[in-house]
């Protein structure tokens, strides 16, 4: 069990000591990378979490790792280029696990080249997966959790968009993929805005640089590392690096944190 507590050092009445325990959160893109690792962290902190993705052969196998550690998962196929998967999926999300308490909206996907380069299948491909797809998953979760709060208007729900470093600072060889998270920055807001008055908050992290085993290998190539060295601490994050700014927006208490986008990136865009 993860408890996340705020205490002063000195003596005081104000504290706040946070867990999960009775939530249910829905994590899309989980078969690997940074999806795996948020299931991890909101697992540890009591959370049932539901493992959504196309390759459930890698959920089931996460689902036995969280569950040798304590925690309780579910697993549900996802295709978040289908609306009928979002729908299908999130319907078996809350038959297996409950209400749906907190969203954490990753799945993403990358190509690298020129944008002179880009063809009409690779817009498509990163478009339909990261602002298309994001869209969709958080619409239809968001229609259940705001049914809820009409009936129960202290009812709070969170969802975290995960964007990028590159939604606000172009990259290069990635354009159609910064253009992707820029749009779900203003996607954020936009729902923030909307939303809120249901008790539902929106906000988004932008990682910077994390190495996972899709881009692990990279990292230790002459251009991995001559681009790591452009960092002020010339070093890439961990996953687990982001899981106090991820447990932290998933609480119930930081309910007036809506509509932020906040950078976990090392100091790379404050250069």
């Amino acid at each position: 069990m993860i408890a996340v507590s705020l205490v002063p050092e000195r003596e005081s009445t104000v504290g706040i000591e946070v867990n999960y325990e009775g939530k249910i959160a829905l994590i899309t893109g989980a078969s690997s990378g940074l999806g795996a690792r948020f299931a991890k962290a909101l697992a540890g902190a009591g959370a049932q979490v539901v493992l959504a993705s196309r390759r459930t052969d890698l959920l089931k196998e996460l689902r036995a790792e969280i569950e040798a550690d304590g925690g309780a998962a579910h697993v549900v196929s996802l295709d978040v280029t289908d609306i009928a998967s979002i729908k299908s999926a999130i319907a078996h999300a809350e038959t297996e696990a409950g209400p749906i308490d907190i969203l954490v909206n990753n799945s993403g996907v990358s190509t690298t080249q020129r944008l002179i380069d880009v063809t009409p299948e690779d817009y498509a491909y990163m478009m339909d997966t990261n602002l298309r797809g994001a869209f969709f998953v958080a619409q239809q979760t968001a229609k259940r959790m705001i049914a809820r709060a009409k009936g129960d208007p202290k009812k709070q729900h969170r969802i975290i968009n995960i964007a990028s470093v590159a939604g606000l600072r172009v990259l290069p060889q990635i354009g159609v993929y910064c253009m992707s998270k820029a749009g779900v920055i203003q996607m954020t807001k936009a729902m923030a805005v909307e939303w809120g008055k249901y008790g539902i908050n929106v906000n988004a992290i932008c990682p910077g640089y994390i190495s996972t085993e899709i881009n692990e290998d990279y990292f230790l190539t002459e251009q991995g590392r001559k681009l790591i060295d452009m960092l002020p601490r010339k070093r890439a994050g961990k996953p687990e690096d982001l899981d106090g700014l991820l447990l932290l927006l998933a609480a119930e208490e930081t309910h007036f944190i809506n509509g932020a986008i906040i950078t976990a990136d090392d100091g790379m865009t404050a250069q």
